[in-house]
């Protein structure tokens, strides 16, 4: 948990702003778009309601309303984050890139914007594989969803923390060009640290306006966890020297 508010100070330190500044505003103007159409949505049924309401329960519009917002921010948690992580994936691989360099004191070499641009079908690629990953598993996680009252819910909340642990760790994964299966096996060695990551995050996606900015806050608090405690599994050298005595806190979350 304290690497996701590691990232929340991540994101205002000098020299990162600027890195931050593009998938905030991706998911800033996708989360807008969507919820605005969707209101629209909501605002129809409302009505379509009312029309077989008598007229002493149309104060029921009071009502509703604020649950079909309600609704709207906590599904948009976790469809349309998708999207904008998709979309975003090049973007929060850089900011991953360049936390990274800050945590470790590297100097990373300049990336012309040929070479970016080179680089976004392997990261889309990648962006592929977690949905190719996550697409069955969710099917039978939904459906027990939606027939096991409490079992459901419970299992259904861990899955989606695991698939935001991966979806956000796998950054630093991908920049260093580590396999995806590789990345996976070596979160699920370490399921306390992923867990309570992935849940943290999962439960900030669920808070209306601060969500908006979980994305680069997750992109820099997992690369934080991987300088600190996934990056000397593949190469002891990538480690900043004394990285895990640099906050007392660190030992204790």
């Amino acid at each position: 948990m304290y690497y996701f508010f590691r990232g929340v100070s991540l994101i205002h330190t000098k020299g990162l702003k600027r890195f931050v500044l593009v998938p905030l505003s991706i998911n800033l103007l996708l989360f807008s778009f969507a919820f605005y159409f969707l209101l629209q949505q909501v605002n129809a049924m409302v009505a379509a309601v009312q029309q077989y309401l008598p007229g002493w329960l149309h104060w029921l519009e009071y009502l509703l309303i604020p649950l079909g917002v309600m609704t709207l921010v906590i599904g948009l948690a976790y469809t349309f984050t998708m999207i904008a992580n998709f979309i975003a994936a090049p973007f929060n691989g850089l900011l991953s890139e360049k936390v990274e360099a800050h945590l470790t004191g590297k100097t990373l070499p300049n990336v012309s914007f040929a070479a970016f641009m080179h680089d976004v079908p392997r990261m889309l690629g990648r962006e592929w594989q977690k949905f190719i990953y996550a697409l069955p598993r969710a099917i039978i996680l939904f459906v027990l969803f939606l027939f096991l009252p409490v079992v459901g819910p419970i299992l259904w909340f861990l899955f989606t923390s695991w698939l935001i642990a991966i979806q956000y760790c796998d950054y630093p994964y991908d920049n260093h060009k580590i396999p995806f299966h590789t990345m996976r096996q070596q979160l699920r060695s370490q399921p306390g640290n992923s867990f309570a990551f992935g849940i943290t995050v999962n439960i900030g996606c669920m808070i209306p306006l601060f969500n908006l900015f979980v994305m680069p806050i997750a992109v820099c608090g997992a690369t934080a966890m991987w300088v600190d405690k996934l990056a000397e599994k593949n190469d002891p050298a990538l480690t900043a020297p004394g990285a895990k005595a640099y906050n007392k806190l660190d030992k204790y979350c």
